[in-house]
């Protein structure tokens, strides 16, 4: 049987099912992988003065299709630093961030709570998005790598309860 015919017919037409729960397979052997490392969980406690220091730490785990094996993205504004090896809690957070190419456009997601569209703004550079708002304390600044280059002028951008949109059309 040729490769991409025993490909369909172990995950279905087009990935499908199939490939959803080989995605899912995949992830929770990678899971398993980092438990046993003790790479999934990590408790610690930030001190800091009073209110002023405030942490915030996660990840979001992305399964894609076919060969696109499962990613731990994290996000938050705890960090290790590279030279000294200790972790700090940054002044700007790292939002989630999602990206989804479709037919016509690539859509970008972003969590940005107690964030207005006024408050954000949105820069590019070849194929590089940058996306940094502030409002108050709060400070968000992300950098995504999108699959071509977009023109500024072109991204619709709206945002609602936080949540950033940004539909970046693909260019002729």
């Amino acid at each position: 049987m040729e490769k991409g015919k025993e490909k369909n017919a172990h995950f279905g037409v087009g990935g499908g099912l199939g490939g959803i729960l080989k995605g899912l397979g995949d992830l929770v052997e990678k899971l398993g992988e980092l438990e046993q490392r003790g790479g999934i969980s990590e408790t610690g406690t930030i001190h800091g003065e009073g209110d002023k220091v405030r942490g915030i730490y996660g990840f979001s785990v992305k399964v894609g299709l076919g060969d696109q094996g499962p990613r731990i993205e994290p996000f938050g504004n705890i960090r290790r630093d590279a030279d000294s090896g200790r972790t700090e809690v940054q002044e700007v957070r790292e939002p989630m961030v999602d990206v989804f190419e479709e037919q016509d456009h690539v859509l970008v997601l972003a969590e940005l709570p107690g964030i207005s569209k006024d408050d954000v703004q949105v820069d590019v550079k070849d194929d590089v998005l940058t996306i940094a708002a502030e409002r108050g304390e709060k400070k968000y600044r992300k950098e995504v790598l999108l699959p071509y280059c977009v023109s500024k002028d072109k991204i619709q951008i709206t945002c609602n309860n936080g949540v950033l949109e940004l539909k970046c059309p693909k260019q002729p």
